[in-house]
């Protein structure tokens, strides 16, 4: 007998690819699903002793989230004030989700600060992923200009997580 989550997990696969139409039978279950203008249905589950009803699966909207690019601050001239630029070159980003770490334990020293040092293989952070320790490396050579987040935060893929300004 297939499981709720497995269904889901079906359904999910079939909506992301090309097929239309698909069934799969197991130990006398059959799930049938059939493509309609970009929906799925969901058939009918037999089964040979008791019948499983219909599974009623909803999906959340995904956020949209817009990413404007940063500018610098400009002033007029004839106000006295100096310009504001942004000072860095490269922002490091997470390769994935997770729970981000900056030290390799909560007694060590973070593994780098605003104004440290980097090369491309110096470790900046560790990103846990189901219990999984992935150490996050600069990639360039340069200094750390901002740390834009903070130990234990969840941190999604493509976040920014540092901002450097390379040598």
């Amino acid at each position: 007998m297939l499981k709720v989550q497995e269904i889901r997990d079906l359904i999910e696969l079939i909506d992301q690819s090309s097929i239309d139409e698909f069934t799969y039978e197991t130990e006398g279950t059959t799930v049938s699903m059939k493509k309609a203008v970009g929906e799925i249905e969901v058939g009918p589950v037999k089964q040979a002793v008791n019948p499983v009803e219909k599974p009623e699966i909803t999906t959340p909207e995904p956020k949209q989230v817009k990413k404007e690019p940063e500018k610098p601050l400009e002033t007029p001239k004839g106000e006295g004030r100096e310009q504001t630029t942004v000072d860095y070159d490269y922002e490091i980003e997470s390769p994935m989700v997770g729970t981000l770490y900056t030290a390799s334990s909560p007694e060590a020293d973070p593994y780098v600060q605003k104004g440290s040092a980097v090369q491309k293989d110096t470790v900046v952070c560790i990103v846990e992923a189901m219990k999984l320790f992935n150490e996050i490396e600069a990639e360039v050579n340069g200094e750390i200009v901002e740390i834009l987040v903070e130990d234990g935060e969840l941190v999604e893929y493509g976040q920014p997580l540092f901002r450097v300004k390379t040598k």
